[in-house]
């Protein structure tokens, strides 16, 4: 059944400052956070609760990089069960959608259509497949270190329009008003930092003439430091991704094409398989990662992370058998460290 406004809706929407502006949240039926698991996505979440907007109005929607297979190529075994877990105990609603095959079957994609997409279907945990009847095309690399999305495909095609097909297309969207939002902050790039604070998301159809859609866009935090996304985490003691404790300054993927020679020296120690491929890969495809050097040569360059045994099990598990409150909160070892992210 679909809810109604919190409030009487009002589209206002109030100037904070030249980069930022913030909605009235009390116009909107729901809010849905692209939720990677990572500290800028929690911060988004804990600022609605924050700011008094209901848990059960909220949900953490979560793309699986690797797809529901279990190619298990590039993400964090543990990061589907991290957001879940964080999902329950803040009381939100928790849903997933992917592409089929994940990154693995669109980067091996050879004279075939990109896979399709699978959506919730519901409230529950039936999904729906949508599209992979699009032109033949083939990829055979890996995306590229570029802020540009036609060559750092994996954004684009695993994540963003991932998360298009389904607000385009589950029905709950043509009714009231959807806010959606991300966690990009201006500190982290050039390219993000010209980002809009809140604007009409891409998938917005509020003026359509056969149904509407209304969905805006809020980068809550796009103005924020990193020193206020740990504080607003610590506020609320819950535990952050594994991989901070490991030593990663940015959750993305395990073994992310952006990562550095020291994160490719650690995923070696702590992932050797999953090195192993990635560097068996770049030889199939005779195309690296960063064009001038491979995997392993970057890897050699580094110096891996101190890394305590207990984390690496939880982060290389494909569930989680800790809390994720923590009354004891600490600062985990990778805060304040090396990012490595778009430019």
């Amino acid at each position: 059944m679909e809810r109604s406004a919190i409030d009487a809706g009002s589209d206002d929407v109030m100037v904070l400052e030249d980069r930022t502006a913030t909605p009235d949240l009390t116009a909107y039926n729901r809010f849905v956070v692209f939720f990677s698991g990572g500290k800028d996505s929690l911060a988004c979440v804990l600022h609605l609760i924050e700011k008094g907007v209901p848990p059960d109005r909220i949900e953490l929607h979560h793309h699986l990089v690797d797809g529901a297979e279990g190619s298990g190529l590039m993400d964090w075994p543990v990061t589907d069960a991290y957001c879940e877990a964080v999902s329950k105990a803040l009381g939100t609603t928790y849903r997933k959608s992917w592409r089929e095959g994940g990154f693995e079957a669109e980067m091996t994609r050879t004279s075939q259509a990109t896979a399709r997409v699978w959506i919730p279907l519901g409230d529950g945990e039936e999904h729906i497949a949508l599209g992979g009847d699009g032109p033949l095309g083939t990829r055979n690399k890996f995306p590229q270190v570029s802020a540009n999305l036609a060559v750092r495909w994996c954004s684009s095609a695993l994540k963003i329009d991932v998360g298009a097909r389904y607000l385009t297309n589950h029905p709950m969207f043509n009714a009231g008003k959807t806010l959606v939002l991300t966690g990009e902050r201006a500190q982290e790039s050039t390219a993000r930092a010209k980002y809009k604070g809140f604007e009409q998301h891409r998938s917005d159809l509020r003026f359509g003439r056969r149904y509407q859609r209304h969905i805006d866009h809020w980068r809550p935090i796009h103005h924020w430091d990193e020193q206020a996304v740990w504080e607003i985490i610590a506020r609320h003691k819950l535990l952050p991704h594994p991989a901070y404790y490991l030593g990663w300054g940015r959750t993305s993927c395990r073994q992310c094409i952006f990562g550095s020679a020291n994160q490719w020296a650690t995923v070696a120690l702590i992932a050797p398989g999953a090195f192993d491929r990635i560097a068996s890969y770049e030889r199939k495809f005779k195309i690296t990662i960063h064009r001038t050097e491979t995997v392993t040569q970057r890897a050699a360059k580094g110096t891996p992370y101190r890394v305590e045994p207990f984390w690496v099990e939880i982060a290389n598990s494909k569930t989680l058998e800790i809390p994720v409150l923590v009354e004891d909160w600490v600062l985990p070892a990778g805060a304040y460290g090396e990012s490595c992210g778009p430019t």
